[in-house]
């Protein structure tokens, strides 16, 4: 293939022959293809690992087969042969590394050894754990107020290294928890907690079995959550309605040959997932969903106006509702002019939506970054709960809410304590555990962390996980605060980008990974549990000899870090390193919903965390689910892009070999991209008005107004399926676009769904 044959042909459905071939593939690129295959059979198992890539639960009665492709990537890419020791950094200095993509710095392999900047050499060397452990704790303590250091977590952490981290920084004497979920699923959270009390999904994976109508608001499962699929096409088999509201056709909602059928293989055949696909202007979700409420109320005036049974659920929102009236109002207040324009759809087209909802007995509303990645993303997810409120949707079998969420514990961190809203009631518990005041100041999220890190208010930073510098916005400025820090700590198992740019002090702290064992100083074996997107808590134990014999787990950092830092007079950090049990007893503690944790999590698929307003039990101020009353934004991103010549706007999105800021590849076979990342999804209509054609080299230029150069270089068009007015690409690759101060509010979440955006075209000579 040319350097400028980089577009061809997509798949023709998710799934299918394209997913096995691209699973040879990477059991192929691991160096391991026997060992990680047998790996595999333990992906999701009760008596194995959790996959370290999504989130989406395990059913009930699984079967040898709990993985995907994606897992596959996720599980290899963990697994490979290949080695980072520290004659690699002899060879390679950190400016040179600095200049390598995402993709080639973590093809290299597993780190091995802890490790420390030596700025003479601009080369990482080793050192030793201890002497790690004492200079980032003489550090930490030299700082003039313990707010001066930010504590990141990935979703990744297991649920007794997010507590210990927790637990670590609250004795420490701060909230400053920045963390993936402030990137991804915050809005959810948030608005969730407004509208019914808990900020978590109220559903099941068994209610996928019995509900009769799937709304799939900005949501991608063929790439991002896989096996969503499997319960997706097994819906649509018995005759479920699945509703699509996405911009983008993406293949994985449009059709889908599952690999574990043998008739579908054999037989090249599919199965159509999406009854209805809607393609919205970004943003204009929350339009869409408020038309079909306008839809409903006027379908329910009519029956009750002809003696017929009511379409709205008037017995549970007297029972179970507050505002109902004053919601109805504000949707009687907005006009179908301003719904149309803002959704982008047709009335017809949200009549039929509304027609589906009606006529569904149950109705499951799913969403993902489409929704939460916008500046009115928590009155989005309000509206969609309020939908569902209407007619009863939620505390129901085969009804409810579900924000599916990314990393495979993101919930469960926040779920054990990383908040930086420091919720009372944890910090009520720890201290009758401790006997030790906590500190009670609100912390800092990513966004002001960053903002901390720029002005020099924040003077450390460490990483339990993650690529902070690739996942959040406005990158260059990311560069510029980490070179401020005195000190810069990152708890990694591949080297990343944000290594690359270290504060003062820096080191690189090697740790296991998911599917390797992890043994206690009496050489036994220990469990991590973790929480998926169902609130169920899974045991998860690795059968992998790790990649090092100097690694150690992420408990065993932290506690090292803990010991160094705060010593052990109220805590026995030690202790709790070397029997996660005594860790799970805390947890069970201090947390709710934690009673017999250490036996309950040893059962079979482990247990379902209660979640109250799934049992119609609402922890909101009201004691009831809470209409949200608010209007529609007065103008969205893509209006403002469509009112004027030349602009557009940008969401960004993960390409089909990639995980978050994981890179496994270069192809996209779903959207049909292969070798290249640096593009931008088009509709062919703006690329004629542009004078554009396909392949053509263009800047994308940042369009935020506030003074602030942004510019992408060197991308390649790709017509496209999507809204005129609308572009799409990669992140991280265009999160240098995406503003820091451009957030969802309330939600504080990157507006990375929609970036107002200029296309400069390049010359035809740098084209060729």
């Amino acid at each position: 293939m040319g350097k400028m044959d980089f577009i061809g042909k997509p798949s023709s459905a998710a799934g299918g022959w394209g997913a096995l071939k691209s699973v040879g593939k990477r059991l192929l690129e691991s160096g391991a293809p026997l060992s990680n295959a047998k790996a595999l059979l333990k992906t999701n198992q009760p008596d194995g690992f959790d996959c370290p890539g999504c989130a989406w639960g395990d059913p009930e009665h699984g079967s040898s087969f709990e993985f995907c492709e994606n897992g596959v990537k996720a599980v290899s890419w963990e697994a490979t042969e290949a080695r980072v020791p520290p004659e690699f950094f002899a060879a390679h200095a950190v400016s040179t590394l600095s200049q390598w993509s995402d993709y080639e710095l973590e093809k290299q392999g597993r780190l091995t050894n802890p490790l420390r900047y030596d700025r003479s050499s601009d080369r990482y060397v080793p050192v030793s754990w201890d002497d790690a452990f004492r200079e980032i704790g003489t550090i930490l303590r030299g700082l003039d107020s313990p707010d001066r250091a930010e504590f990141y977590t990935s979703g990744r952490a297991s649920n007794e290294a997010a507590f210990l981290y927790q637990l670590m920084v609250r004795l420490y004497g701060t909230n400053n928890f920045p963390d993936c979920s402030n990137m991804c699923h915050e809005a959810s959270g948030v608005g969730l907690k407004a509208s019914i009390g808990v900020g978590k999904g109220t559903v099941l994976l068994e209610d996928f079995e019995k509900t009769d109508a799937i709304f799939v608001i900005g949501q991608n499962p063929g790439t991002n959550h896989p096996r969503m699929l499997g319960d997706l096409r097994r819906a649509a088999l018995r005759g479920a309605r699945i509703a699509v509201f996405n911009p983008i056709k993406e293949k994985g909602l449009q059709r889908f040959s599952d690999p574990q059928d043998k008739l579908e293989m054999i037989t090249g055949s599919n199965t159509k997932i999406a009854t209805n696909y809607y393609q919205p202007r970004q943003g204009g979700d929350m339009a869409a969903i408020r038309g079909i409420s306008k839809v409903v109320f006027a379908a329910d005036e009519a029956a009750r106006a002809a003696g017929q049974p009511a379409v709205i659920d008037y017995d549970f929102l007297t029972d179970h509702a507050v505002e109902f009236e004053a919601y109805r109002a504000a949707v009687d207040a907005t006009s179908w002019e301003t719904i149309l324009d803002q959704s982008g759809l047709t009335r017809e087209a949200i009549e039929e939506a509304a027609s589906i909802y009606m006529n569904a007995s149950s109705v499951i509303a799913t969403w993902a970054m489409g929704v939460t990645q916008h500046k009115h993303s928590v009155a989005i997810v309000r509206e969609i709960t309020n939908l569902m409120l209407l007619r009863g949707n939620v505390g129901r079998p085969g009804a409810g809410l579900c924000p599916v969420r990314g990393h495979s514990n993101v919930q469960g961190d926040r779920t054990v304590g990383i908040d930086e809203k420091a919720p009372p009631a944890l910090l009520d518990a720890l201290e009758k555990e401790l006997g030790v005041t906590m500190p009670r100041n609100r912390g800092h999220n990513t966004v002001e962390a960053i903002s901390a890190m720029l002005d020099g208010k924040a003077q450390a930073f460490i990483a339990l996980g993650g690529n902070f510098l690739r996942a959040t916005p406005d990158s260059p400025l990311i560069i510029e605060a980490f070179k401020k820090q005195k000190l810069t700590v990152n708890i990694a198992t591949k080297l990343n980008h944000s290594h690359l740019v270290p504060g003062e002090t820096s080191f690189i702290l090697p740790c296991l990974g998911r599917t390797e064992i992890d043994r206690n100083s009496a050489g036994l074996p220990q469990i991590v549990t973790v929480e998926d997107s169902m609130s169920m808590v899974h045991g998860s134990g690795g059968i992998n000899e790790p990649a090092s014999p100097e690694l150690r787990s992420e408990v065993a950092i932290i506690a090292g870090i803990a010991e160094a830092t705060l010593g052990s007079d109220r805590v026995n950090w030690n202790a709790l390193a070397d029997d996660y049990d005594l860790i799970r007893d805390m947890i069970e503690r201090v947390i709710p919903g934690f009673h017999e944790f250490n036996e309950r999590v040893r059962v079979p698929r482990g247990f379902h965390l209660r979640n109250a307003a799934a049992e119609r039990e609402w922890h909101t101020p009201e004691k009831k689910a809470v209409f949200f009353t608010g209007p529609l934004p007065e103008m969205t991103e893509h209006q403002a892009a469509l009112s004027k010549d030349g602009l557009f706007v940008l969401q960004t999105f993960r390409s089909h070999d990639q995980y978050n800021t994981t890179i496994y590849g270069l192809d996209d076979r779903y959207r049909g991209v292969y070798g290249e990342r640096q593009v931008i999804f088009m509709n062919p209509k703006d690329m004629e008005t542009l004078g554009a054609h396909a392949k053509q080299r263009v800047d994308v230029i940042g369009e935020y107004g506030d003074g602030v150069e942004r510019i992408a270089k060197d991308f390649r068009l790709v017509p496209y399926d999507i809204p005129q007015g609308s572009v799409g690409g990669y992140y991280p690759e265009l999160n240098v676009l995406v503003p820091l101060h451009s957030y969802g509010e309330g939600s504080f979440t990157p507006t990375s769904k929609s970036v107002l955006v200029s296309v400069r075209l390049r010359g035809e000579a740098a084209a060729a």
